[in-house]
């Protein structure tokens, strides 16, 4: 507190009790010297206050010393590290240190041919949090339970989605270490269920990139002036030793059968991706990836192979529409020699595996935060496209491609819940088609 304020008052008081003193005295004794004497004190006692006014006066003027820094910044301050880059460090965090965040989704699937089979699930429940030390080093984690119980007996599964640090290097790029999601498509990096329309996934970014799909690795991504993102990094990759050719789940989705979501992961063949996703014009999304690294981690008597998934990707949101398309195809080297112990089984390993979609949707009605969005996708997937020849009568014949057409609408109550319903129809396999409805919400 200001010195001078504490002590104004008490001058003030003092000053007025004297001068009260002296006037009094000075009437009480008539004598003029002895008023003449009164007078003259009474003066240099207004001389001493001046004086000192005076130099509070000046300390209120003089700069205030510099402030001792703290001998240490704790983790929950908003303060920069010295060592931030000066124009991050400028940008202060506007949110909270510690920020929670979550989505699922509750889902009513109903076969039009084998009604037996109709379900409600809980689909997925996710929660997760950020965790934001200073300007330029966050954690971010998630964790998913699906099928709303999980043990022995039960359908439902409890899995890390999400565990790594980042870390600011300047305004243009960033690192990222730990588990993360694959920059791969439309949906891999953004899942949540107020994100894409339809109950379920489209099956492209399901059955062909094996969707949620993360690695253990590093990642470092930069974002330039001119709508270019650009990421790329190492990480773990998959594993062709877990393939079972007695089962159907390499069949419904090649790689999602043989990825290691770094639990106990192999790493003795690492993988590199590298992603591109341009947004220079307000509305549009172009972009691409690719995914390659060995698969059969160095196992003993195991040929070498290498897994390659690449894909090519557009969105564009004029006013209400909301168009996108995707095409992704999987590649596995040295399936003859892989496949030859596995010939006489349901499911030998596919060379080559692919899907497309196309996909329009259009607000149609709006009322304050009521949406409703009918939206039509086409779609067309070949989990086994074709086979490493095997010889005559031994190599299978690639598979025929499923074309799936899927009409629905979504509505939104607010912005993070939503109301879903399609009905879905399927060319190739017609004991598929069916009706769903759907409730999802993220925050």
């Amino acid at each position: 507190m200001n010195r001078s304020r504490l002590l104004a008052p008490p001058l003030k008081f003092l000053v007025a009790v004297n001068l009260a003193l002296l006037v009094s005295s000075a009437f009480a004794q008539t004598p003029e010297e002895e008023l003449a004497r009164k007078v003259d004190q009474l003066a240099d006692e207004l001389a001493k206050v001046k004086a000192q006014l005076k130099e509070m006066q000046e300390q209120r003027a003089a700069p205030a010393p510099a402030a001792v820094a703290p001998a240490a910044v704790p983790a929950t301050t908003a303060a920069a590290p010295v060592s931030a880059p000066e124009s991050v460090a400028s940008e202060r965090p506007t949110e909270p240190a510690t920020v929670l965040f979550s989505y699922g989704e509750i889902n009513y699937n109903h076969p039009t041919k084998h009604t037996e089979d109709t379900n409600f699930d809980m689909r997925r429940f996710v929660l997760g949090f950020q965790h934001r030390f200073d300007e330029i080093n966050k954690v971010v984690t998630e964790l998913e339970v699906e099928h709303g119980v999980t043990s022995a007996d039960d359908p439902g599964e409890v899995e890390v989605e999400q565990a790594y640090v980042e870390h600011v290097l300047n305004p243009r790029w960033s690192a990222q270490g730990g588990l993360f999601l694959i920059p791969s498509g439309l949906l891999n990096e953004k899942h949540e269920p107020t994100a894409y329309y339809g109950v379920e996934r489209n099956f492209v970014e399901t059955a062909i990139i094996p969707t949620t799909w993360r690695e253990g690795g590093l990642q470092i991504v930069g974002k330039f002036d001119n709508g270019l993102t650009l990421q790329t990094g190492v990480s773990t990759g998959f594993d062709l030793n877990k393939w079972n050719a007695t089962s159907t789940e390499g069949a419904e989705s090649p790689l999602g059968s043989i990825h290691q979501e770094l639990a106990l992961a192999k790493g003795h063949d690492l993988s590199v991706f590298g992603a591109l996703n341009w947004r220079g014009v307000p509305g549009l999304q172009l972009g691409g990836s690719v995914f390659t690294g060995g698969g059969t981690q160095g196992q003993d008597g195991v040929p070498d192979s290498r897994i390659t998934l690449w894909e090519l990707h557009a969105r564009w949101t004029p006013g209400r529409w909301d168009l996108a398309a995707e095409y992704a195809r999987g590649t596995i080297s040295n399936t003859a020699e892989l496949n030859a112990p596995l010939v006489g089984n349901p499911t030998l390993i596919p060379e080559s595996f692919d899907g497309w979609y196309a996909q329009a949707a259009y607000k149609l009605w709006m009322h304050q935060d009521y949406v409703l969005t009918p939206f039509v996708r086409w779609e067309q997937y070949n989990t086994a496209r074709s086979f490493a020849d095997l010889g005559p009568g031994l190599t299978p014949a690639g598979a025929e491609t499923e074309r799936v057409i899927t009409a629905g609408a979504n509505f939104q109550v607010t912005p993070g819940i939503v109301l879903k319903a399609d009905v879905q129809r399927f060319r190739v396999n017609e004991d598929a088609n069916r009706f769903d409805l759907g409730l999802g919400w993220s925050f």
